[in-house]
């Protein structure tokens, strides 16, 4: 029976929901044909009341367990095939052509013949069922449970059952909908969709657990299989596809006729294999799946492997942090001293104003930033701010920060802080900080607290608050709610500061909070909290451990302050540094409880994600944008819906990581997004070793043995110039070739990343030979990522054509000067990124890559297109940057079809010999540019050939509605493309621009402006004025080279949210605006100044 394999039996309940959804999804097509053409069942009435019978018939063996549950979805498909046949039959009988006339009476006879046939056949296997059949073994006691799919409608819900089930399902569904698809193979493509939608629900559940290495192994095995699905599923629709649009000559008929023969019959082996595999891995599942989601601490113990069994902790429902998180940074709250300035020597130099107690704040300096804007928002209405983060992370540093500032001290002009074990103790700091209040020593301790609660209420009637309560978790539910009850409603923009390790706080307090995600530090954080705490002037020879300092501590400031407390202690020489770094770095404790964290609670799909982290050396930050493409490109996100990309689900992901303390930001761009990032050194080393066991992984085996991979895959290959790595000789030709197979090695690799970043033609010449040897090996065609990222022009093969589910190309700073031409046959191409190489043309063939989304061109080396689109190419193009325009580029009429462009970053050069084409071409850009209705990031520059701006004719933009970000280098020929900018823009850069009239006074009033730069020559007026109340976001702002302004006011109220302010180069400013020269919280930088500028 094809229903076991290999002894093993499906899940009874899997088969009976298989069987329950057939046969409604049956009779539910006949429901549908009935409503919409009841003329078309006319003559099958007994047909039709016959598959009902069957459907009450089967309903008593679904319910039971009488053994044959095998048969009865086979039964059901039958059913269903049965349907199909007089739905065929109806819309063949709408058919009225001469032809179909002529042989509608044969038809009609030979289709009644089958349906009487298959009928009496399906009959008698219902008859044959018994419930003294032998009854199937069952070895599964916990079943697979349906789910409500339609509360999976957020991105932040993302699991490991959309980008394993999803895929295949939409595959399906494509192939389904094509006509004429033979009824053997539409019942084989059936059987995979519906293993793989009743998984879906197993697999939402696999999201709750923690599971042992075995049962990581058994997720990478089956997401093995759905990638086989949808490849295998892809292939056969796209060859479908092609046979259609064929030209068709009487010969070539009969060649493609043979043809879809012999691929119909590869592509049901293939699904027969898929079926197999499914059935197999469906019977090794884990038995034991806890429902309670991922808050659940009270499991059950698990006995089947791939679960590991976790003890449950003491029920404690007032709990709070254990740890000390305040010593993290300081101890406790005290008075802020006055303002203080400092100023750096030189021409240089750099002004924090703010509080500065200490110097901690440097180090949560956008954090302090972020919560005061919270906190003293315009909002009467009173609400919560969770300060939320890992055990150590300065939770209570950040708190004490805020709460000891001026800005805040003046404020709220009463202020209680109050971290206790219980209510009683709470409330009894709280009130002592406000009121004068003796305890009663005759009343019960009950009494004395609703005693407390009620006077804390009258006297915080009519008064404005903070309150800040430390360390507290959402086990404490009791405590929050009879604190909230102890404080009156009141409509003064009263607040409550919440601190505390847990992610999500109860339900009744989300609505009324805000969360503030405590990330890692970043490397200048850390440094600067380490050089602080260290309290000692740190000899030149030691500022060499700076690098290795900051990535021992990970970003952790309890780890910094810890560090820095040792260090205090020590002799200043490296080898005193090294021997308490090497301490620091065998201490588990520090991270233990996130560790812990990190296996119980974090989701399947992200522990997924954060695998990926170990392909990369772990002394390098890796790119966000770099990390986000590989992520997609591996379909490790899925899409909601027509509005989001898989990008934006991997950016949100990604800032979820880092919002837990999984993920260390080590730099940061200067609109806030993520530049670089890094796992912190302890999970680097944990999660290495965990996708090493789970096979996700596979390098630094230490071992040129055969015998090194435990299952003989590699999926995701690196090169990490490791002579001990066993592929070392097979990349760099130092391995015997005679003497293995490349072919069982690399044949399943869905991911190649070269990090030889050596000098000279080596790097390319290697792994151009070891591309080709694999590829004419039949290896390396499941590749969906080739990431070649600084190594020097690697020589790729004429064969990278043959990699057909490739789909992202990476060969940034590779400094290659040509592609191959196959590169059109890449049609799952997804991302292209040019940046940095000597490409200057680009192939025509580039224009075949149907489904590419994002193409990153070499803007410094002209890279530029040259033949004219043919209509409806690159049509999905989301991303096109770096692209040259010159007289000859095809913009009318060719790159404007690309109207769904999300980024588009040109450069244009108008030489003087050709200032006429160049005038059209400008208008051309500036007509398509006003097409695109997604675009969020415009980058346009211009220049006349000697590096000076040259014109740009660009139309207001006002228009498009989800631009965010402009770049403008160029002379404006129309002002009004700046001062009609749409309100959604957040960050402007103009250089070159020649404006006449203050921009200040016309870029005021939008009001999502975040970051302005003015750079040379964007202004040659002498005077700028920022008005009151102008510029309310505006976090950023640079002056540079403004060589004619010489005077420059701030009125009050105007800039109150900046905090980066930069002039550089502007020689006739005389001084530093009065209404900045004492503003709070904002960082000053100064370069090339007058000696008398005046701050």
């Amino acid at each position: 029976m094809r229903w076991k394999k290999k002894g093993k039996e499906m899940d009874y309940e899997m088969l009976m929901m298989i069987t329950k959804s057939i046969m409604w999804r049956a009779t539910e097509k006949l429901s549908m044909l009935h409503l919409q053409e009841p003329e078309a069942l006319v003559g099958v009435e007994e047909q039709i009341q016959w598959v009902k019978d069957c459907h009450w018939r089967m309903k008593p063996y679904v319910r039971g367990t009488g053994g044959f549950e095998a048969e009865l979805i086979d039964i059901a498909y039958d059913v269903e095939d049965v349907v199909d046949i007089i739905l065929r039959s109806a819309v063949q009988g709408r058919r009225r052509g001469i032809l179909k006339r002529l042989t509608l009476f044969i038809s009609d006879f030979i289709y009644r013949y089958q349906l009487h046939k298959r009928i009496k056949w399906i009959d008698s296997k219902i008859l044959s069922l018994s419930v003294d059949s032998p009854r199937l073994v069952c070895s599964f006691t916990v079943r697979i449970e349906e789910i409500d799919w339609s509360t999976w409608r957020s991105v932040q819900d993302q699991n490991v059952a959309k980008t394993v089930v999803y895929p295949v399902i939409e595959k399906v569904s494509v192939l389904l909908a094509q006509e004429s698809l033979h009824p053997q193979l539409k019942r084989k493509v059936r059987e995979i969709q519906d293993k793989f939608r009743f998984m879906n629900g197993f697999l939402k559940e696999l999201e709750s657990v923690e599971l042992a290495d075995g049962g990581m192994v058994w997720m990478e095995e089956l997401c093995d299989i759905s990638r086989s699905a949808v490849d295998v599923l892809g292939l056969f629709i796209n060859r479908r596809e092609q046979l259609r649009r064929s030209w068709r000559s009487p010969f070539r008929k009969v060649a493609l006729a043979v043809d879809y023969l012999k691929s119909r019959h590869k592509f049901s082996m293939e699904m027969e294999q898929i079926h197999c595999k499914i059935l197999d891995i469906s019977s090794r599942r884990p038995e034991k799946v806890p429902g309670h989601g991922h808050k659940t601490h009270n499991r059950e113990p698990a006995s089947t492997f791939g679960i590991l069994q976790q003890p449950a902790p003491e029920p404690n429902i007032i709990s709070f942090d254990d740890d000390d998180d305040s010593q993290a940074v300081m101890s406790r709250p005290e008075e802020v001293p006055g303002h203080s300035q400092s100023r750096e020597q030189g021409c240089t130099f750099q002004i924090l104003q703010q509080p500065t107690q200490e110097h901690d704040i440097i180090s949560f300096y956008d954090d302090v930033y972020a919560v005061m804007a919270r906190l003293l928002a315009d909002d009467s209405c009173f609400s919560v701010i969770s300060i939320v983060g890992m055990e150590g992370a300065g939770k209570t540093t950040l708190a004490k920060l805020i709460y000891e500032n001026d800005v805040v001290v003046d404020h709220f002009p009463y202020r209680a802080w109050a971290s206790a074990t219980n209510m009683f103790k709470i409330l009894d700091d709280i009130v002592k900080q406000f009121i004068d209040y003796k305890k009663s020593t005759r009343t019960s301790w009950r009494k004395e607290q609703e005693e407390m609660k009620q006077k804390l209420k009258a006297f915080l009637m009519d008064k404005r608050y903070l309150i800040v309560l430390d360390h507290a978790r959402s086990s404490s539910v009791c405590i929050l709610n009879e604190l909230l009850s102890a404080l009156p409603e009141t409509l003064n923009g009263s607040r409550m500061i919440v601190t505390t390790s847990e992610m999500s706080l109860p339900s009744h307090l989300e609505t009324r909070s805000i969360h503030h995600a405590l990330r890692l530090r970043s490397d200048d954080e850390s440094w600067a909290l380490f050089t602080h705490k260290l309290k000692m002037n740190i000899p030149q020879e030691l500022q060499t451990m700076k690098r290795e300092i900051v990535k021992r501590c990970g970003g952790l400031p309890l780890a910094i302050v810890k560090l820095g407390a040792v260090l205090s202690q020590k002799d200043a020489n490296i080898e005193e540094w090294s021997i308490a770094l090497e301490q620091l770095h065998r201490d588990k404790k520090l991270w233990s409880n996130t560790l812990s964290m990190i296996d119980r609670k974090c989701p399947l799909h992200m522990k997924r994600c954060l695998f990926y982290f170990g392909l990369f050396p772990q002394d390098i930050d890796v790119p966000a944008r770099r990390l986000i493409a590989l992520w997609v490109a591996e379909g490790l996100m899925q899409p909601e819906g027509e509005n989001e990309t898989s990008e934006d689900v991997a950016e949100i992901c990604l800032i979820k990581l880092i919002a837990q303390g999984m993920v260390q930001v080590t730099k940061k761009k200067l609109n806030g997004d993520v530049k670089t990032c890094r796992l912190p050194d302890a999970l680097q080393r944990h999660w290495l070793s965990k996708a090493r066991q789970t096979t996700f992984l596979q390098f630094h085996t230490n071992t040129r043995s055969e015998l090194s991979l435990s299952t003989g895959l590699v999926r995701r290959l690196v090169d990490h110039l490791d002579k001990e790595d066993f592929s070392y000789g097979h990349i760099h030709g130092e391995y015997n070739r005679t003497l293995t197979s490349l072919k069982p090695r690399y044949q399943h690799a869905l991911s190649f990343l070269s990090f030889d970043t050596q000098e000279g033609s080596k790097p390319g010449e290697d792994i151009g030979n070891f591309l080709h040897r694999c590829i004419s090996s039949s290896c390396f065609l499941l590749l969906r990522v080739l990431d070649l990222e600084h190594v020097f022009r690697p020589k790729l093969p004429e064969t990278i054509g043959k990699l057909s589910r490739l789909r992202y190309l990476g060969l940034r700073w590779t400094f290659l000067e040509m592609l191959p031409s196959s590169i059109s046959k890449l049609q799952n191409l997804q991302t292209l990124d040019l940046k940095h190489t000597y490409i200057n043309i680009l192939p025509n063939s580039i224009w075949k890559i149907q489904q590419l989304r994002h193409l990153y061109l070499s803007e410094s080396y002209r890279s530029k297109f040259m033949p004219q689109p043919r209509v409806g190419s690159l049509t999905n193009l989301q991303t096109l940057w770096g692209l040259f325009v010159d007289e000859e580029t095809p913009v009318k009429d060719g790159l404007d079809r690309l109207v769904n462009l999300k980024k588009l970053g040109l450069t244009c050069r108008l030489m003087p010999s050709q200032q006429q084409a160049m005038l059209a071409q400008l208008e051309a850009v500036a007509n398509w540019v006003l097409k695109l209705d997604h675009l969020h990031t415009l980058r346009l520059k211009s220049d006349d050939g000697e590096n000076q701006p040259g014109d740009l004719d660009l139309k207001p933009l006002s228009g498009l509605e989800k631009l965010s970000s402009i770049y403008l280098l160029g002379r404006l020929k129309n002002p009004l493309v700046v001062f009609e900018s749409p309100e959604s823009l957040s960050d402007l850069t103009l250089s070159g621009s020649g404006l006449t009239e203050d921009p200040l006074q016309k870029l005021d009033k939008l009001p999502n402006l975040k970051i302005l730069r003015l750079l040379a020559k964007s202004y040659m007026g002498k005077n700028m004025l920022c008005s009151s109340g102008g510029f309310p976001q505006l976090r950023v702002l640079k002056l540079w080279k403004l060589e004619e302004l010489e005077e420059w006011n701030v009125e009050e109220g105007a800039l109150r949210a900046l905090r980066d302010l930069e002039i550089r180069s502007c020689p006739r400013l005389k001084m530093l605006p009065k209404e900045l020269q004492h503003r709070n919280l904002m960082n000053l930088k100064l370069s090339d100044m007058r000696n008398e500028f005046t701050t």
